[in-house]
């Protein structure tokens, strides 16, 4: 592929887009089209470092809009639409499904049909190189019992409003893949973490209610596991699917990085007390908490496909990620506070009420 090509990013102002955004300009040197809607977790701040670059252009603008994903893409013409909008907090799908499939079924669709129409326009090279890239996660799977994997062969059991509206759009890529012949790529990845993050998952929110001396709540027992994959590794791993990966396939991204949620806080607590000491150990502040409805037991990927097809590993361990993390936080308060006191304050996400009704 051309190492100078133009590509379309959609959700580039979220934490995982804009990490992707970044490194694309920055170490790659290639020109961005951001389309992003701007909700609530999305953030232009997290392209601060970019935003003057002539290789990035925003567009605001929402992919169930057919009329402005066309023209966005006839204006770019890019060689890779890679598509990563999408509502993605679990809490935030078991009270407010409606948005989930909107946006991640019907957005996707809409992308999907705006791409097949520009991709049938091209012509010679250009027609050859043009990918569609599709990020995804391995909640679409289910959930596994101790020791077990998950692969690009295992079949799809999605448990909540959020993982069945990833699984759907999974599906309509695929079939977009085999009806028209588009040229797809799917990748679904573990929990990602790092700078940028928005203060609902569970890494920021612990670690700012510890600074802020609240309880850090874990849901039931906090033994449930989660691959752990930071999330600059992660753009590199998208890239390279982008440059390197098979037409139709799928690869799965994840860290190698297994842990408890109670382990997470735990170590959350240590590496704050450690770069921040402020008294008795944060520990105290860890808060058992009622249990997320439909909570899966444990997640982790085997990302031997990737590492092996296309070269890609992890670069960061959970230990060298989370002392990243933390440190990135305790030095940018600027970027997060504002989220905090006026978007987002810490408060409980995803309860429903007995009679199946939100609370």
């Amino acid at each position: 592929m051309n190492t100078n090509k133009t590509v379309v990013v959609t959700g580039g102002a979220g934490f995982i887009g804009s990490a992707l955004t970044r490194h694309l300009i920055e170490t790659k040197g290639w020109a961005v089209t951001n389309v992003d809607k701007l909700t609530y977790a999305a953030n232009l701040n997290s392209l601060a470092s970019i935003s003057n670059d002539p290789r990035y252009r925003f567009v605001q603008a929402d992919i169930c809009d057919r009329a402005a994903m066309d023209r966005v893409l006839a204006e770019t013409k890019p060689a890779a639409v890679m598509h990563l909008a999408a509502e993605s907090h679990v809490d935030r799908s078991i009270t407010g499904s409606a948005e989930f499939i909107k946006t991640n079924i019907v957005g996707t669709h809409t992308l999907l049909e705006a791409a097949r129409q520009y991709w049938d326009t091209l012509t010679g090279e250009a027609r050859v190189d043009f990918r569609f890239l599709h990020v995804s996660t391995d909640e679409v799977y289910g959930s596994l019992e101790p020791g077990e994997f998950f692969y690009e062969t295992t079949p799809y059991d999605p448990r909540s409003p959020y993982s069945a509206s990833k699984a759907a759009s999974d599906h309509l890529v695929s079939a977009w893949a085999e009806t028209y012949g588009l040229p797809v790529m799917i990748t679904n990845c573990s929990n990602n973490y790092g700078p940028y993050h928005f203060p609902e998952k569970l890494i920021p929110l612990v670690l700012l209610n510890a600074l802020d001396g609240k309880p850090l709540p874990v849901y039931g027992d906090g033994l449930q596991e989660r691959d752990w994959l930071y999330v600059d590794d992660h753009a590199r791993a998208l890239t390279l699917a982008v440059e390197r990966g098979r037409i139709g396939e799928t690869y799965n991204v994840g860290g190698r990085a297994p842990q408890t949620n109670l382990a997470v806080v735990e170590r959350l607590c240590d590496v704050l007390d450690e770069l921040r000491p402020d008294g008795p150990s944060r520990r105290r502040l860890i808060t058992f908490v009622a249990d997320r409805p439909g909570h899966d037991r444990r997640y982790a990927i085997d990302p031997i496909k990737i590492e092996t097809e296309l070269g890609w590993r992890a670069q960061e361990t959970f230990e060298t990620g989370i002392y990243k993390t933390v440190q990135w936080y305790l030095d940018n308060q600027s970027w997060w506070a504002p989220l905090r006191k006026g978007v987002y304050g810490g408060q409980r996400l995803g309860l429903v009420a007995k009679n199946g009704a939100a609370p």
